[in-house]
């Protein structure tokens, strides 16, 4: 494989595991009754979230290059309606969507990224497909957190600097690059 594709292939799993390792991390925050809250009527649960994304990776990435993006299967409507399943039930499905994933990324090769896939009949890139996906994600990570948050309010662990914590954060990063 080329440079560009390799990296590029490894930039992109990177991002998701990063974005799925901090959603986990707030997700473990929220207990059972708080993962269906929101904040109105018109809003997201973290549930619902998580239905969605594991909705949209259950139907993208099977059969990612054979076949639509958008499989007949899947009921989107459905992932956005709270049927209060349990946290435990959620964190399987949104485990198998994330080993989708991350299984079609490792097996695709040089010239995978050069082929067409398509979603809802529209052609895209296989790159375009990723970058789809990496957006679609991060987008949904941020309300992830955010209700996370809005629950927890100061009781929430931080998953990033602090707030006023740039300074000391940025000093640590300088004494362990001096270590090094």
């Amino acid at each position: 494989m080329r440079n560009f594709e390799k990296e590029y292939l490894t930039l992109a799993t990177g991002q998701f595991k990063h974005f799925k390792e901090r959603a986990e991390k707030g997700i473990q925050q929220l207990t059972d009754d708080e993962i269906h809250w929101k904040p109105s009527e018109e809003s997201n649960s973290v549930a619902i979230i998580i239905k969605h994304i594991s909705g949209n990776m259950n139907s993208r990435w099977v059969d990612f290059l054979t076949s639509d993006g958008e499989k007949s299967y899947r009921n989107r409507d459905l992932e956005f309606v709270d049927h209060n399943e349990s946290k435990e039930h959620l964190m399987q499905i949104w485990e198998e969507g994330w080993n989708l994933l991350f299984n079609t990324i490792e097996n695709l090769n040089q010239e995978d990224l050069n082929k067409t896939v398509f979603l809802r009949q529209q052609p895209l890139s296989v790159l375009q497909a990723i970058q789809t996906e990496v957006a679609h994600i991060s987008y949904h990570l941020g309300q992830i957190i955010y209700i996370g948050k809005q629950i927890k309010d100061k009781d929430w662990t931080v998953l990033s600097i602090p707030k006023n914590g740039s300074r000391e954060f940025n000093r640590k990063v300088s004494a362990q690059k001096d270590m090094e």
